[in-house]
Parts: structure tokens; C-alpha cells; sequence
């Protein structure tokens, strides 16, 4: 998911004391939320990454933000928005973070926190049952889809003669996937493989591309987003001490087992989503990151 929209579409949140939980730890407190004990979460009903039922968050990114949120003491309270929405509450902090296969960017960083990745995302292609594509180069002239405001629509307008769909979500993509109007819709793995299963009479598989070479995302920098990408939980520029305890989470997760077990939960290969590409590190290294910085993986 990329270019960042500001339009505002998170209802605003102060500090309520009637939302503050009741013996709330000063370990918690110092973390910084809006509300002490309360991370006010902004998502998009982005199955099987995130959707909200009742007051609680499922989804991939849910259940990992879930985790976290118990280990440190705070309650999730989300707030459903869209993608826009979402970002835009973040760099506002009307809201204390968003999830939901949020691609880290350099210039989403400069406007927010990111976490460690929860995950590392493939890229993935949902196309027609019985086409084939696999580099970048297969994509000429074709007509390419994805959701407007996601990290491959500036991919997409850079490959030779194809055609820039972009829908308000995902739906959009696979309606028109299915009846013929878009050759290849970019969208998270998990989200493909879904549809897959629910929506059979689209006629629809999911193919990984080989990723462009050095060379070619030299040549066209917007490539870059056609190679695997890291996700990250977004927070606002001033929560250093909430991104920090997360991400701590987060890479206690990678050690432990638990998001190899979540990632499998969901349908995804542990070996693809938890280990990173070797472009990862320098993407953050002396911009969010220390020089030295590691990416977390699990076992290689």
C-alpha cells in the first residue's frame, strides 16, 4: 500500500476518561497512548489481514497486534476507517497506530513511526486461471489493477504501455479480474488466496512475480514495489516509546514461534512472509533505522 492520501476520515479521539481501563500499571502509562491503557487502532475491513468483529480486531495483523497489546497492558480499541483514513489519523494522532499490511516507505516515514516488520510481503499477483506471468517484462501493455492508494500504483504506471486501474478496495479489482476488463490486479498475498477460496466463480490463481533485477529498479525506481516489501504497524511521529515496546513484541515473536504459527494460520508460507530479502535492511539503514540494523527473520 503506498501514496500517502491525507484525507481525513478518522473521527477525532481526545483523551476520555471514561475510556481509561481502571488500574492501569505506570509501566503502561509511560507508553504514551492518547489514553493511558488504551492503543486506539485505525483499520479498513481488510480480511484476512483486518476486520473488526465486536469490539476486537481479527486478521493476520490483528491477532499479531493483539499479542503485543496483552504483553504490554493495553486494551485495543479500533476505530474502522479507510486506507486514506488510516494514515491520515496516524500523522494527525488522532489515533495511536493503524495496521493492516501497511508498506513501510520513506516517505510514510517521514511523516510516522514504523515498527519492526510483523511480516515481509511477497508480490503477489492474482490473474486469470490459465494465464501465466512472471517478470516485470510480461506485464507490457497489459491492463493492471490495484487499490488506489497502494505502493503498486506508482509501480504500475511505470511499466511500458499498461493501462492504471485503481478502485476504491479490493472488490473492484476482482470484479473486474473476473470479467475479463484487468489482466493482473496487484494486492496482498493473503488477500488473493482468500478470494480464492470465497469467490471460486471468479476463475482466479495466484501467481509470485520473479522480482526486477538492480538493474531494471535502477532505471525505474517505482519498480521497487514489485520486489518483496516490509510491512510495518504505523504510529505517530512522537510515539517513540509505544513504537519501541512494540517492535520489541514484534521480535520476540519472530524467536518464539508465535508468527510462524499466525502467518500459517492464514494461509501463508512462513518461509516467504518471515524471511527477508536482502534489500530490506538497506531500504531503512541511517533513514528509521541504525546502520546496523537487522531485519528480524525467523531461523535461516
Amino acid at each position: 500500500m503506498s501514496a500517502i492520501l491525507l484525507i481525513p476520515a478518522v473521527a477525532g479521539c481526545g483523551s476520555d476518561g471514561d475510556d481509561e481501563p481502571k488500574n492501569v500499571s505506570a509501566k503502561t502509562a509511560a507508553l504514551g497512548t492518547i489514553t493511558p491503557g488504551v492503543i486506539k487502532v485505525a483499520v479498513q475491513p481488510y480480511a484476512p489481514y483486518t476486520s473488526v468483529q465486536g469490539d476486537k480486531i481479527v486478521g493476520l495483523d490483528g491477532d499479531i497486534l493483539a499479542y503485543a497489546a496483552k504483553k504490554l497492558g493495553l486494551e485495543v480499541k479500533p476505530q474502522v476507517t479507510d486506507f486514506a483514513g488510516m494514515l491520515a489519523g496516524v500523522q494527525s494522532r488522532r489515533v495511536d497506530i493503524t495496521i493492516g499490511g501497511v508498506a513501510w516507505s520513506a516517505d510514510r516515514q517521514k511523516q510516522g513511526l514504523f515498527t519492526d516488520p510483523p511480516y515481509y510481503s511477497p508480490p503477489a499477483m492474482a490473474v486469470r486461471s490459465g494465464k501465466t506471468y512472471k517478470t516485470v517484462d510480461d506485464l507490457k501493455g497489459l491492463q493492471l489493477g490495484t487499490v488506489e492508494g497502494y505502493v503498486w500504483v506508482k509501480s504500475i504506471q511505470a511499466v511500458p504501455d499498461a493501462k492504471l486501474h485503481a478502485y476504491p478496495d479490493a472488490n473492484g479489482v476482482f470484479d473486474d479480474l473476473g470479467a475479463g476488463r484487468v489482466d493482473v490486479g496487484f494486492l496482498d498475498p493473503l488477500i488473493i488466496i482468500a478470494a480464492q477460496k470465497e469467490r471460486p466463480e471468479l476463475k482466479i490463481d495466484t501467481q509470485y512475480m520473479t522480482p526486477p533485477t538492480a538493474a531494471q529498479v535502477k532505471a525505474k525506481p517505482a519498480y521497487e514495489y514489485f520486489q518483496p516489501y516490509q510491512t510495518g504497524f504505523y504510529l505517530p511521529k512522537k510515539a517513540t516509546k509505544l513504537e519501541k515496546a512494540i517492535s520489541a513484541q514484534i521480535d520476540a515473536m519472530y524467536e518464539n514461534g508465535e508468527l510462524e504459527k499466525l502467518v500459517k494460520k492464514y494461509g501463508g508460507d512462513p518461509e516467504q512472509f518471515l524471511k527477508p530479502s536482502a534489500d530490506i535492511a538497506t531500504a531503512r539503514r541511517g533513514v528509521d533505522r541504525p546502520q546496523d540494523w537487522t531485519p528480524p527473520s525467523i531461523a535461516r
